[in-house]
């Protein structure tokens, strides 16, 4: 949240701008918890705030359900609290890209301003200010002077204070390297046609570099990859069984691995996730080396530190560069190098291409005017740093560039597919094998930088056609993988066994659910007194002979009880039906309608879902809230509010990825 530390929210007269993003489960970050908190105090009256004009603007992500509630809390509370808005409210969504909002909420703001501070004129006062953001909106369209306000407006404090949209904030016009447009007629990732490539450019101001690379030859000792890591306790353990559970003819490969645990403290619930620390690819790793003509360097130690003399506020060596280690570690084991290069990253390599068709290309990706053609050939494309500099070969960036733009390479998060009840010592987890084909963007075909390595790293313990969990005669590997734990304190099975529940986990979604029937089946074993209440499993996939995952595991919880109900669905499989079969799970949901209301209303039972968000979670949810609409004969708004009590009462709970 940036709000100038100048301001007293309690007696402040002049407009406030209010910037804030999201964090965890709708919290808002960690700069504004304690602003947020005091705001909240329900003694408050309701004209507290009732002297106070401003304009909020909140960062997001459409993929987390609880899209922009740092912003959303703030607006909502203060105008309980009797403040008034100068400027509407702006929700910026980061799955489509800041910019479409951030750009045109920052282009109104500086008129609202204005007329905000002309109100107060007329009342007396703030003349130099009104003065000042007068002068700088220019008459010209396409012309954005550079901001000189007062010291009371530059209270706004709208830099880069680590916002993600700061690549949208300082704007300058670039009409310099204007080339003749290319023939082609088709835009693509290189090439751009009219009227793109003939406009005039507001392109964000240059990032100051602030990271200085000392070489310091071959000799010493890379750090303990437990130390990149600052949250958890890491574990090595060994990968000790590995089964394809896909035919080789599906359209994705799923794996089941496999992990020895007996050796470690490692704890799990069935339902927890872990994170496995991974490199990136080392073919890659190799061909950026070799980009930046660095091929003999890869195995020297460089020094990182900041730049003298940066230009850049708060400068500091980033957390997860170490101090000493050699270039290939960093590139390895530290950097996102598959990351979606953003906007401000283009910036600068504008300055390290030589090629001025390139230059101008760069330029027009990283622009205002360019955004759609940086969301559809970067970011839809999954664009990465290496596709760029293949694309852009007169691009040549120094390291220390890389260092201050490439994310932290961070560890990949999998759900738990086992009990340790079942099976002592052990942890296993699936996955489907990522691939990003080659595009016009991308000239060759990439693993996913997790999957790809794991698949790689255990293709030795692969049994084909052995789809089972207990496979017979596995042979063991020496290989061993760095994971530690990611406890989730509400995806677990109800504390009172009697409780019914439902399941719903297409594709590789049905992973945790195997550890919940695993850990079922042991406790109805070990307490033959016990009440157990029913268990519902809504499976789907595309093919039933090609990717049914576990259907032999499921047929064994079926018949001896553990799982009361099993109803899948084939997305690709045809059928003479003269009523076409449910194609996906929130299709057989709804042929339940009646038992799902009976579980979650009468009973007071869990829903569980696992897998893709977009594609199949929010379908779930809109299947729910009809079914409890239905059932309940009340208004959609009222089913809505149902089932947002039960995501409250953590009664309808997800597991759920993009």
């Amino acid at each position: 949240m940036i709000v100038h530390l100048q301001y007293n929210l309690e007696t402040e007269k002049d407009p406030v701008v209010i910037v804030i993003s999201t964090t965890g489960t709708g919290d808002p970050p960690d700069t504004a918890r304690k602003f947020v908190k005091k705001i909240q105090d329900s003694t408050l009256p309701p004209d507290h705030f009732a002297h106070l004009q401003y304009g909020l603007l909140g960062l997001g992500d459409s993929e987390y359900m609880f899209f922009c509630n740092g912003g959303k809390t703030v607006d909502r509370r203060l105008q309980e609290l009797g403040a008034q808005h100068f400027y509407d409210t702006g929700l910026a969504d980061d799955c489509v890209g800041l910019e479409l909002v951030v750009d045109p909420w920052i282009d109104g703001l500086w008129l609202a301003l204005k007329e905000a501070l002309l109100l107060q004129k007329e009342k007396g006062g703030m003349n130099s200010v009104v003065d000042a953001v007068t002068s700088s909106l220019s008459p010209a369209p396409h012309v954005v002077h550079e901001l000189n306000l007062s010291s009371e407006v530059q209270k706004l404090k709208l830099e880069d204070e680590g916002a993600k949209s700061s690549d949208v904030l300082s704007q300058k016009v670039d009409d310099i390297n204007l080339v003749a447009p290319a023939r082609n007629t088709e835009p693509s990732l290189v090439n751009s046609i009219p009227p793109l490539s003939q406009s005039a450019l507001n392109i964000p101001a240059l990032p100051p570099e602030y990271i200085e690379v000392q070489f310091q030859g071959t000799h010493g000792e890379n750090p303990h990859l437990s130390s990149l890591i600052s949250e958890e306790t890491t574990f090595e353990v060994p990968v000790t069984k590995a089964v394809q559970l896909t035919r080789e003819d599906a359209i994705k490969t799923a794996l089941l691995l496999e992990l020895d645990i007996s050796d470690t403290v490692f704890d799990y619930q069935p339902g927890d996730a872990f994170c496995v620390i991974c490199p990136n690819n080392a073919n890659e790793v190799e061909e950026l080396l070799h980009i930046l003509g660095l091929s003999e360097k890869g195995d020297d130690f460089v020094c990182v530190k900041v730049k003298q003399g940066t230009r850049k506020k708060g400068a500091s060596r980033p957390q997860h560069i170490p101090e000493r280690s050699t270039l290939k570690f960093i590139l390895t084991w530290c950097l996102e190098i598959r990351a979606v290069p953003k906007k401000a990253f283009l910036r600068a390599l504008v300055e390290c291409t030589s090629d001025a068709g390139e230059k101008r290309r760069l330029q027009e990706l990283c622009s205002r005017q360019g955004a759609s053609d940086y969301m559809r050939f970067i970011r839809d494309s999954n664009v990465c740093f290496l596709d760029l500099l293949y694309a852009f070969p007169s691009c040549r960036p120094s390291l220390n560039l890389l260092i201050e733009h490439l994310p932290k390479l961070q560890a990949r998060s999998y759900s738990v597919s086992s009990s340790n009840l079942y099976q002592p010592g052990k942890l296993c987890f699936v996955f489907n094998i990522v691939e990003f084909p080659a595009c016009p963007a991308r000239a060759v075909s990439r693993k996913g930088v997790c999957t790809g390595w794991l698949a790689e790293l255990v293709a030795p313990l692969l049994h084909p056609n052995k789809n089972t969990l207990d496979t017979k005669g596995e042979s063991f590997s020496t290989e061993k993988i760095s994971i530690f734990p990611r406890p989730n304190n509400t995806f677990h099975l109800p504390a009172d066994p009697s409780v019914p529940f439902m399941m719903v986990g297409p594709g590789t979604g049905i992973s945790p659910f195997i550890g919940f029937l695993q850990h079922r089946q042991r406790l109805r074993e070990q307490h033959t007194d016990w009440e157990f209440g029913e268990t519902w499993l809504f499976f789907g996939c595309r093919h039933q002979d090609r990717d049914y995952l576990f259907k032999d595991e499921l047929r064994c919880f079926l018949e001896n009880g553990t799982l009361t109900h099993l109803k899948v669905c084939f997305s690709r499989d045809s059928s003479t039906a003269e009523v076409a079969p449910p194609k996906y799970v929130q299709d057989i949901i709804r042929l339940y309608a009646k038992e799902v209301a009976r579980v979650l209303l009468e009973e007071k039972g869990y829903f569980y879902v696992c897998g893709d968000k977009k594609h199949m979670a929010d379908g779930v949810s809109d299947a729910v809230v009809e079914i409890l609409s239905m059932e309940m004969e009340a208004d959609r708004l009222e089913a809505m509010k149902i089932l947002a009590m039960l995501r409250e009462e953590k009664r309808y709970l997800q597991d759920v990825w993009s």
